[in-house]
């Protein structure tokens, strides 16, 4: 019969998992037994972060859950800081991890990795979180795992192994052992979308607002927009799910008070999967105002009436709930003319676009030359860093899974270069990664992995010497410079011992080319911005 372990690695692969990122340890030897025959493909960060990271870019590219095999003890507080950010994202992701011996656990005996509660680490930060009593209860636990990854607002997922369970033999053959269907996507109640569509018809100044449970919405958005001629705003997770290159996109720029007095002013506003929170308006703090009828869609009841209350509610899935709009909405052949000339929607979203925060005019011409270097299809990811605040409104983005950050939500720094790595294993799209060089030094040991994998995978520096926000707002509070200052080391001679490449530049003009040629290598390269 096979074990327990053995069953783990085949079921994974029946769920439709590719690849987990982990590092090896004495406590998780049983998980890579089966390993080398499954059809799963291993990655080996340099430090569990890492692996974490990593699996949060695989599952934000993919839109399928990454999976991290971490040991018990330091291998999961490692990972508890990019868990915390997935479930701060809600990007699906499932950590396995080993525990001590069922006969340990709790007795605080000194055995190896031991923590005498690490089930209660990371309880806070996931949508789950179990141990196993026994070798049986694995193919539930699972079953159970991607039904909350697929069916629901997503999250983080822990499963905790105790290490004498993994050579357990289980009862039954291994192809015994199959996945179980999804649970169908909710779909919204015909009362609710009636009152939906009555109100939607007759709005005279209608507005859609998108969040990041909008992800698979972009063709639904796109079609209802068109329909209602209304102009569609982004939050910052949202980036991409409508091209921005759209006449009605107005991109992200729910921090720019144009956009914000004209949501307020709308007579009608349907807001899809959207916290409606701080992060989603680059920090403004103050919540938006709602003087028409606010609709809003969610699949999680909780955030319905999260920052804003809604004059309908819709619980159910975003884009069940956009196709099943579209349906009842018909269309109006001459209304997006019409109605764009009639109501200065061109000037709007124009207006729109071309707002930026002040005091950062010399950082846009970097902006418009990152996106003359991304392709049409390519993937940005971008760490807490003072370029990457202006690409969040400034750069647009043509399509859904191509805006990766960590400027929303938990906002921990070093996750662009992991979860980069995650982003491009995933897919065969380019990919960017922009992190500043306070950013960079958290995990910079993950170069070594790119360089293992052989990623071609440009790595833009934007080295400003130090905590360069950190820095403004101290000058701004009138506190002296304390700890934003950085020495940096000489990051070109560094990727080059690592076995990638590097270079310097200084000029807008020189980032095109910079990255063209680092998309066309078989390892990755840095690409250092030296900031006066």
């Amino acid at each position: 019969m096979p074990t327990c372990a053995q069953v783990l690695i085949h079921l994974l692969h029946a769920y439709g998992v590719d690849t987990v990122f982990g590092i090896p340890g004495v406590h998780t030897i049983e998980l890579y037994r089966a390993l080398p025959a499954s059809g799963l493909k291993h990655i080996t960060p340099r430090h569990e972060q890492g692996a974490a990271f990593m699996a949060d870019g695989y599952a934000r590219a993919s839109g399928n859950p990454g999976v991290c095999f971490l040991i018990s003890g330091p291998g999961l507080t490692n990972a508890a800081t990019a868990m915390a950010q997935a479930f701060s994202d809600s990007i699906p992701m499932l950590v396995i991890s080993a525990v001590n011996r069922r006969d340990d656990l709790g007795m605080g005996r000194g055995r190896l990795h031991e923590l005498p509660r690490q089930s209660d680490v990371s309880r806070g930060f996931c949508l789950w979180q179990h141990t196993l009593s026994s070798a049986d209860q694995l193919p539930e636990a699972l079953a159970r795992t991607f039904q909350l990854l697929h069916s629901g607002r997503p999250g983080p997922v822990h499963l905790e192994i105790p290490i004498d369970l993994f050579s357990v033999a289980m009862p039954n053959p291994l192809e015994s052992y199959r996945a179980l269907p999804r649970a169908q996507r909710s779909a919204a109640s015909i009362a609710a979308i009636q009152t939906a569509c009555a109100w939607l018809k007759t709005a005279k100044q209608p507005v859609i607002l998108l969040g990041g449970g909008a992800q698979q919405c972009g063709a639904s958005a796109t079609q209802l927009a068109e329909k209602l001629a209304a102009p569609v705003f982004l939050s910052l997770a949202a980036k991409g799910i409508v091209d921005e290159r759209h006449p009605l996109c107005g991109g992200a720029n729910l921090s720019f008070d144009k956009v914000r007095k004209h949501l307020e002013a709308a007579d009608m506003v349907l807001a899809v999967g959207t916290e409606l929170a701080e992060t989603d308006r680059n920090l403004v703090r103050n919540n938006l105002q709602f003087s028409g009828k606010l609709i809003r869609v969610d699949i999680d009841p909780a955030q319905l009436i999260c920052n804003a209350n809604p004059d309908l509610a819709i619980c159910a899935d975003a884009r069940e709930t956009l196709n099943q709009l579209n349906n009842e909405i018909p269309i109006n052949d001459n209304g997006l003319q019409r109605r764009q000339v009639e109501s200065g929607l061109k000037l709007l979203i124009d207006s729109c676009r071309n707002e930026w925060w002040p005091g950062s005019e010399a950082r846009m011409p970097w902006v418009e030359a990152l996106r003359q270097a991304l392709p049409d299809n390519g993937i940005l990811v971008t760490d807490s860093t003072q370029l990457a605040y202006n690409t969040n409104h400034a750069l647009p983005l043509y399509q859904a899974h191509s805006h990766i950050t960590c400027t929303t939500g938990y906002g921990t720094l070093g996750f662009a270069l992991p979860a980069a790595i995650g982003a491009k294993l995933s897919c065969t799209r380019p990919v960017i990664a922009l992190i500043g060089d306070g950013g960079i030094m958290f995990t910079l040991g993950e170069l070594a992995a790119a360089v293992a994998q052989q990623l071609a995978l440009p790595i833009v520096i934007w080295n400003n010497r130090g905590y360069g926000e950190i820095r403004d707002f101290m000058d701004e509070a009138k506190v002296s410079q304390e700890g934003v200052n950085l020495h940096t080391p000489d990051f070109v001679a560094l990727a080059k011992a690592f076995g990638a490449e590097g270079q310097r530049i200084n000029h807008p003009a020189q980032l095109p080319k910079a990255v063209e040629q680092a998309l066309t290598q078989t390892k990755p390269t840095l690409i250092e911005i030296s900031v006066s």
